[in-house]
């Protein structure tokens, strides 16, 4: 056992996402107590001006290949499984995004490695790691020990704080072994901008399933206003149309870091934690005390929201 943890670097527009941050967090620590090293692996073209970025990393390799400019299962699989073969290490750390699940199920199959998803933390227990996954949306924590103790692992986003900046990792720029252009990539359709971008506000009065109807809105609205902030939702709400998708924090919509998140009537499925539980301040409101939304916030009430946001906003002068 070598104890490294080889991490599969996500990046998009010539930007590292914070997952890889997160990720590459966790392995530090992970290493450390291992004695291992952590390896990023940097799948692109022209792309190693990025290396530098991979704080937490002890080594970087970049895999430089025109095949590799836009991402496609097959061809990061192409290129991944023969790295990973030969390098052979411990644990290999993937964000849980739709991407890095194309890559891990496929390392996974061809590398005949155990595969843990949804994981929300890691520790070693004995030398060999010990993983926590979500099941059935949160309510279930489920302990997993890699026979062999070696493995797979897509992490939830926020599940690891990302490192502070430290030394550059060193780097090596090899070759991909092969890419395979089964799977074409064609373009990348962006959502058109919204008249608000939650991503950049330091105050979201956020609002799911318990608002009851779409006139309650305006309760929420006028909380927001009062706080200096402004509205998003969970995905049921931008289903109904109650708001535009520009406005949904989640998996399949927006990721956000406000410094207050203010979580009203929303459960707490693992794919609306995964938007929003970076925030540093998260307060959560829900008639449920079992709600998954509680196991990630910092302060709750045990109420509906309906007699919570008026008195609220009225205590703020609303």
């Amino acid at each position: 056992m070598s104890g490294d943890i080889l991490v599969v670097v996500e990046h998009r527009d010539g930007v590292i996402l914070d997952t890889t941050h997160e990720l590459l967090g966790g392995a530090a620590k992970l290493a450390a107590a291992g004695g291992g090293d952590v390896v990023a692996v940097l799948l692109g073209s022209g792309l190693a001006g990025l290396a530098g970025s991979l704080d937490g990393a002890s080594r970087a390799i970049i895999v430089d290949d025109p095949g590799l400019d836009a991402f496609s299962p097959s061809s990061y699989l192409a290129a991944l499984v023969p790295l990973v073969r030969e390098r052979a290490p411990d644990l290999v750390l993937v964000a849980n995004s739709g991407p890095g699940m194309d890559v891990a199920a496929g390392l996974s199959a061809a590398l005949d490695l155990p595969l843990a998803a949804y994981v929300t933390d890691i520790t070693l227990d004995g030398g060999s790691p010990l993983v926590t996954c979500q099941l059935y949306a949160g309510k279930i924590q489920a302990a997993v020990r890699f026979e062999g103790g070696r493995g797979i692992a897509t992490v939830v986003a926020g599940s690891f704080a990302p490192t502070a900046a430290g030394v550059s990792p060193t780097t090596e720029t090899v070759p991909a072994a092969s890419t395979d252009a089964r799977i074409r990539f064609r373009g990348l359709h962006r959502p058109e901008a919204g008249d608000v971008d939650i991503t950049r506000e330091a105050v979201l009065v956020s609002v799911g399933r318990g608002i009851g109807e779409q006139d309650n809105i305006e309760l929420v609205e006028a909380l927001a206003a009062a706080v200096g902030g402004a509205v998003s939702s969970s995905r049921p709400i931008a289903d109904s149309g109650w708001l535009p998708r520009t406005r949904q924090v989640g998996k399949s919509g927006l990721k956000v870091k406000p410094k207050v998140y203010l979580a009203l009537g929303i459960s707490g499925a693992p794919e609306h934690l995964e938007g929003m539980r970076g925030a540093e301040l998260i307060i959560a409101v829900n008639t449920d005390p079992r709600a998954p939304i509680f196991s990630v916030a910092h302060y709750g009430a045990v109420a509906d929201l309906l007699d919570v946001v008026p008195a609220l906003t009225a205590r703020l002068g609303g």
